[in-house]
């Protein structure tokens, strides 16, 4: 069976919340999903000791290169996350297009992928994204940045 997850990460790949913003911001969450009739599976909070892929599954099928725009499928990404299990230590990374060394957070995939080590995660959303409005909310309540990654698996 598949599934959507709506992530909602910070915007600096390092940065966490306080444990009583981390989860006000998941009930503002689901507040959010739910309001006007929407529903929601479940709405929890991850935190991660190093940062993590948040990828969009089956969503994302391109990426281009920031150092020499090559376009290539997304089997870069997958064989990445296949490496690196337990997250990352360090952003830069080598892409085999043109043996560049670059900060992963600058590659460009055709559907928006993120590194946190922090994410409010919603399971089954009748609502695919989240409002410019609400993510401003939520923003507040974590006193951060965010956006967001809508996966498909």
């Amino acid at each position: 069976m598949s599934e959507n997850y709506l992530r909602v990460i910070p915007s600096d790949p390092w940065w966490q919340p306080a444990p009583e913003a981390a989860g006000a911001a998941a009930h503002l969450v689901e507040e959010l999903l739910t309001s006007g009739g929407g529903t929601v599976d479940e709405v929890g909070v991850d935190h991660y000791d190093r940062v993590t892929i948040i990828d969009a599954g089956v969503n994302t099928s391109s990426m281009v290169c920031s150092a020499c725009r090559f376009v290539s499928d997304e089997s870069f990404l997958m064989d990445f996350i296949e490496r690196h299990p337990d997250g990352l230590d360090r952003l830069d990374v080598w892409v085999p297009c043109c043996g560049a060394v670059v900060p992963i957070t600058s590659l460009r995939f055709d559907w928006p992928i993120g590194f946190a080590r922090f994410e409010v995660s919603a399971r089954g959303p009748s609502q695919s994204w989240l409002t410019v409005e609400q993510l401003q909310q939520v923003e507040k309540v974590l006193g951060h940045p965010v956006y967001q990654v809508l996966a498909h698996y």
